[in-house]
């Protein structure tokens, strides 16, 4: 017992001040990338090539003036922040980041909490942080911030139930909703990662992903030029940046859950020597090599394409969540469920490559009419249609 606590409290510290050191050299790559995108140079005077810029802007948020608005509610504008921050941080808890690790009292998981329902941990988790941006934005008794925080609430209620379906297909093809298990299911092959026979979920699970993280192009909570900054208006020096480790904690974990249920978690590709004992230090320092690598790709994914596309707007970002995402992903678990059925009961396939080759063929079939033939850029596009018609009537 003694030395279950003592790991678990190292896993902890460990955990916890990677991901907080992560966060904030996050911020600069963020802004490096960015201006590599641009043809500018980016941070680059605070230590080397700017690398110290992270600690000088900490700084200069611990030492400016906190303010309070005169009508805002006090208590909740004081709590909003931290309600938003740890739920970020909570969330990673259950996520199995590495292969086992030998000591000579025993083996010890890398996961902090491996939870038998750790998937729908996850999934409750998740949803909290949207309880601080609407209490920011509600608190502030400013109508910029509760505007901020209402689209907030909207936004994770339209996209929270696309994401916890498309998730529902990696439970149908794992049958565990416990993270280390649905890594140990992608272990037999590259082909059995999820992302092949569950391309479609994946391909929903990002957009959601985004969209739950309020990342461009659904950054409309924020949006700097509607509603000045939107639910954190009234918030200010290490208060308002608490919205923004948040926001980048929440990708990280979003990140590397995608990695743990589309990707392999930590298993190398193209080598099975690392998913079975004996464990080693090699073998953890690897696969932890593996999951940071991935994670680091999502990563750099959500920064790509907050510099790449617009924001949408608001209509389209409602008709995204309910008229295409939430039908698409209700019609994609009744066939892959209904798939499912007919390999593995009326056909007798086990799970293994052939399973999983099979399904990814049904995916591309499903893709093809989806993105080629039914879309075309008109259910997304809101009320674009209506004004098209109503602006060449006044015209004519």
């Amino acid at each position: 017992m003694s030395f279950f606590l003592i790991s678990s409290i190292v896993k902890i510290l460990a955990v916890f001040t990677a991901i907080m050191v992560g966060v904030a050299l996050l911020t600069l790559a963020e802004r490096r990338i960015c201006a590599w995108m641009q043809d500018r140079l980016g941070p680059n005077r605070v230590g080397p090539q700017g690398l110290l810029q992270p600690a000088a802007d900490g700084l200069k948020n611990l030492i400016k003036e906190e303010t309070l608005p005169a009508q805002a509610d006090k208590v909740l504008f004081l709590l909003a922040p931290a309600m938003s921050f740890i739920p970020a941080l909570l969330t990673f808890a259950v996520i199995p980041f590495a292969a086992p690790l030998p000591t000579p009292w025993g083996d010890v998981d890398m996961v902090v909490a491996n939870l038998p329902v750790g998937f729908l941990y996850i999934l409750a988790f998740g949803s909290l942080g949207v309880y601080g941006i609407v209490l920011a934005g509600w608190s502030s008794n400013n109508k910029y911030s509760l505007l901020g925080g209402l689209r907030a609430s909207a936004q994770m209620i339209s996209y929270e139930i696309a994401l916890g379906m498309s998730t529902v297909a990696v439970l149908l093809v794992v049958g565990n909703v416990t993270l280390t298990d649905v890594v140990a299911k992608q272990s037999a092959s590259l082909f059995t990662w999820n992302v092949f026979p569950l391309s479609l979920a994946c391909f929903i699970f990002i957009v959601a992903a985004f969209a739950e993280t309020n990342r461009l192009p659904f950054d409309l909570p924020e949006a700097e030029g509607e509603l000045i900054a939107g639910y954190h208006t009234e918030y200010s020096a290490m208060k308002f940046s608490m919205f923004y480790i948040a926001e980048y904690s929440n990708m990280v974990t979003a990140s590397a859950l995608m990695t743990t249920l589309f990707f392999g978690g930590w298993d190398i590709p193209f080598t099975t020597w690392d998913n079975a004992p004996p464990w080693s230090v090699l073998k953890t320092l690897l696969t932890l090599g593996s999951f940071t690598l991935k994670t680091l790709f999502f990563l750099f994914l959500f920064i790509w394409v907050r510099w790449t596309l617009p924001r949408f707007r608001y209509d389209q970002l409602m008709a995204l969540g309910w008229k295409v995402m939430l039908p698409l992903a209700l019609t994609y678990l009744t066939v892959i469920a209904t798939a499912i059925w007919l390999l593995h009961d009326q056909l007798g396939w086990t799970y293994d490559t052939r399973f999983a080759l099979a399904l990814f063929g049904l995916n591309l079939l499903l893709a093809v009419p989806l993105f080629f033939v039914l879309d075309r850029g008109h259910i997304i596009a809101g009320s674009v249609a209506a004004e098209g018609a109503g602006g060449g009537g006044g015209r004519a």
